[in-house]
């Protein structure tokens, strides 16, 4: 009788940015009684095995982490090389989405379990959208309902982001890419999305914060 090998699941948590765009590292800005950070590693280490943490290398040492890289692919990458050989999924999380559920891990570990290379939460796109030249004319009005919006987590069969990204490290094109499902999609295989959720939004600008700082007061 054949046995199932129990997956092991990792989740890498990527904090390295400088939030050029924020004004300040937004990973450490205060968030209820905890920092942002802190709400996207408390979710991750529920959800995972285990967790490693990726920040900006002056802080590798204060916050127990690994020292980010140049772009948000090389800090992937830096996390990824900290991950146990023996994982068998990898999740991949901005700490910029506190409020990603438990329950939306699940949904995208559970669809690796079910033999998807890639599983990624994405919601519906509400506005037009507009494909626009270098010029800023009009080329292309996608329809909107084939449009998705992609979050974090992404969830991957190790072997598979792994190889994603030593195929980006030795191609130009994929050394700063802003989403490792693309990398993925690079080598050819499926990615398939799961239901996101609303909740689930990135702090990008002040105005995000404010809105993250008064979702946390509801809870």
């Amino acid at each position: 009788m054949s046995q199932t090998v129990p997956e092991k699941v990792w989740t890498i948590v990527v904090a390295g940015g400088s939030s050029q765009r924020f004004g300040s590292p937004k990973q450490y800005e205060a968030l209820g009684a905890s920092r942002v950070l802190d709400w996207s590693m408390s979710t991750a280490r529920a959800s995972s095995d285990g967790v490693v943490l990726v920040v900006p290398a002056d802080d590798a040492a204060t916050e127990h982490g690994v020292p980010g890289g140049a772009t948000r692919s090389e800090s992937v990458r830096n996390g990824l090389a900290a991950v146990p050989a023996d994982a068998t999924i990898v999740c991949v999380h901005d700490a910029a989405r506190p409020f990603a559920s438990s329950e939306l891990y699940r949904a995208v570990i559970a669809a690796i379990v079910d033999g998807a290379q890639c599983a990624v939460p994405g919601i519906a796109v509400t506005d037009t959208i507009k494909v626009v030249n270098s010029a800023g004319s009009v080329v292309a009005t996608p329809d909107r309902s084939s449009l998705r919006a992609i979050q974090t987590p992404q969830a991957f069969r190790a072997s598979v982001l792994r190889a994603a990204h030593a195929h980006a490290h030795d191609n130009a094109n994929g050394r700063n890419s802003t989403d490792d499902a693309a990398l993925v999609e690079a080598l050819g295989a499926a990615v398939i999305v799961v239901a996101g959720e609303a909740d689930n939004r990135k702090i990008t600008f002040p105005a995000d914060l404010e809105w993250a700082r008064a979702r946390a007061g509801q809870r």
